[in-house]
């Protein structure tokens, strides 16, 4: 029974983190080396590397590159077209990275559904928030979006780690709040045109 409240926690934990890669690509990976590295989390059987020096150095690199990059302006777009495929790849590797005790074909599809797939539906509503922001105020928004998407980051990371339940209910109930207020604002749309 322990062992299967531990890889249920692991699964939660993955599935948030990789919602989190839907906001940035780097930091949830950061903060999942810092808990492997510190021992606060158990990495499954060939994930110890992310808690290595080598790879925390280099994803420190990358997340400072990333948030900075998407300050500059025309740059944050371009980072969104290349994040879009890179946040469904990190999703699944850190869901898989933390999915303990069970069959390898099972680690990788769990991973590529619930992982690729939070991380592709959190990436997809923030390149919708970031297009509004760019449509509506002509990118002067962009940093205050750019700041959101960090902060989400990081709190959906380190809440992944310590209360992950909450962090999958939290997205869930995000997204579905982003989808409603997308379909009514489609529906109003739909209504004020003439047939």
């Amino acid at each position: 029974m322990q062992n299967e409240f531990q890889t249920l926690l692991g699964v939660l934990a993955g599935i948030g983190l990789a919602a989190a890669c839907g906001f940035r690509v780097f930091v949830p990976m950061l903060v999942a080396g810092i808990a492997i590295r510190s021992g606060a989390l158990h990495a499954a059987d060939g994930f110890q590397w992310l808690g290595s020096t080598p790879a925390l150095i280099a994803l420190s690199v990358a997340t400072v590159l990333e948030v900075g990059g998407y300050y500059i302006p025309g740059l944050d777009h371009l980072l969104d077209t290349i994040a879009s495929p890179a946040a469904v790849v990190a999703g699944t590797l850190v869901t898989a990275s933390f999915v303990t005790d069970v069959e390898p074909w099972f680690r990788w599809t769990l991973a590529a559904v619930a992982g690729g797939g939070a991380a592709a539906l959190v990436q997809g509503a923030t390149v919708v928030a970031r297009g509004a922001s760019g449509l509506f105020t002509f990118g002067l928004a962009n940093p205050l979006v750019a700041t959101a998407e960090f902060v989400g980051a990081t709190v959906a990371s380190v809440l992944s780690l310590v209360a992950p339940v909450v962090v999958i209910a939290g997205l869930l109930v995000l997204v579905a709040l982003l989808v409603h207020r997308l379909v009514r604002r489609y529906n109003r749309r739909r209504s004020t045109v003439p047939a």
